[in-house]
């Protein structure tokens, strides 16, 4: 992603990590990398991950990288007129948990246990600024941007102890994704796309069938 593209939340993000004597938009074997550090490349994702992994797979072959992804755990709501001013500012009742992520984690199982991979989870507080328009000669509101408002915590992913974390607490050795998602509180397709990717990881195990549901359990390898 270059500047001139840039949304809010990504360059937000690109200075929350730079430190000192860190490079930002560094051209490395024929890409544009958010952040070099020492030899270590950052890269920003705030989109989807399967833009991304083509790059990931190139870069990796040669190059340490630290994948840094925001999952909003609080959001808040903002209405902007045409011309940009602010009409209101909400909270959003819905909160946030890093197990969304896998929404986008699951595009990238293929490259997710390279050694030289690194996947950082970023809370934040957002704002998703709404912008009034016209679609097909009708006045409504789309999502504009997104922008930064606090980071609040991390998750680093780089081990199956981290990876079995995201599971939530309470969830019994043998479940299937209806009683995952119902222990997350999120609809069965995020659970499907959660445990295919802790799958994919070699955290889980496939042990079984209830019905026609496949049960998983923590792989015994990391016991």
């Amino acid at each position: 992603m270059g500047t001139l593209r840039e949304s809010p939340l990504h360059a937000a993000l690109k200075d929350w990590l730079t430190r000192p004597g860190d490079r930002q938009e560094e051209p490395v074997d024929g890409y544009v990398v958010d952040v070099f550090r020492d030899g270590l490349l950052l890269e920003v994702q705030t989109g989807s991950f399967s833009s991304i992994r083509r790059k990931l797979t190139h870069l990796l072959a040669h190059h340490p990288i630290r994948l840094v992804h925001p999952v909003p755990v609080a959001k808040w709501i903002v209405k902007v007129d045409s011309e940009g001013v602010q009409v209101s500012r909400r909270k959003s009742p819905r909160r946030g948990c890093s197990a969304d992520a896998f929404s986008e984690l699951v595009h990238l199982v293929p490259v997710l246990t390279h050694p030289s991979l690194k996947v950082e989870l970023v809370l934040t507080h957002e704002d998703e600024v709404r912008r009034l328009g016209v679609h097909r000669r009708r006045r409504r509101l789309a999502v504009d941007h997104r922008r930064l408002v606090d980071v609040v915590g991390s998750v680093a992913l780089s081990g199956p102890d981290s990876w079995l974390g995201l599971l939530p607490d309470g969830l019994a050795d043998g479940f299937t994704t209806a009683d995952l998602a119902g222990a997350l509180r999120r609809p069965r397709r995020l659970a499907q796309q959660m445990v295919y990717t802790l799958h994919g990881v070699g955290v889980l195990d496939k042990v079984g069938k209830q019905g026609n549901a496949v049960v998983y359990a923590r792989s015994s390898a990391t016991r």
